[in-house]
């Protein structure tokens, strides 16, 4: 799984602020043994949201993009309606369990705008801002996301899991 991991921090852009969550999501897909490039920053600017993630996922090279951060409520977070200008296909599922794992820690899991969805052959997925809700969050979507990887490159097209074998 070739990825990449974009934080959309005006602070973090601007060099007022150093970036935990970046870091975090890409030790994370590491460990899932994914081939990681170095972390992208990006202003809370839609429309420069918009353009990185045109450019990475048309560039062919990844399979998997992931973005911390400007998901909230706040005037400034724009990374889910940047991702829905840029995304074919919805993949609502990533998005929709992360809230629903994430509202057994905490109700203000309900602020969330996430959202996911494929551009092309790449799958988007967007994160919290934090770096403790990026680990909770990846615990959630981790066992998905070798298939969904290799379904989004047309290389899996089996999505049941086999039956098990009869008792002998």
């Amino acid at each position: 799984m070739r990825a990449a991991v974009v934080t959309v921090s005006d602070k973090g852009h601007a060099g007022l602020r150093e970036d935990a969550s970046g870091p975090v999501l890409r030790d994370l897909l590491l460990d899932l043994g994914a081939e990681v490039g170095p972390i992208h920053m990006v202003p809370d600017e839609q429309d420069q949201i918009a353009t990185l993630l045109r450019l990475l996922a048309d560039g062919g090279d990844l399979d998997l993009i992931l973005t911390t951060g400007g998901t909230g409520l706040a005037p400034r977070d724009r990374t889910p309606e940047a991702t829905a200008a840029v995304v074919d296909r919805w993949a609502p599922g990533f998005a929709e369990a992360m809230r629903a794992a994430s509202l057994t820690i905490t109700p203000r899991a309900m602020l969330s705008r996430a959202v996911s969805g494929v551009r092309g052959r790449t799958l988007i997925i967007n994160m919290p801002g934090s770096p403790k809700a990026c680990r909770e969050n990846f615990a959630v979507i981790a066992p998905a996301l070798e298939h969904a990887v290799e379904t989004v490159c047309g290389g899996a097209y089996e999505c049941a899991a086999p039956d098990p074998a009869p008792p002998s």
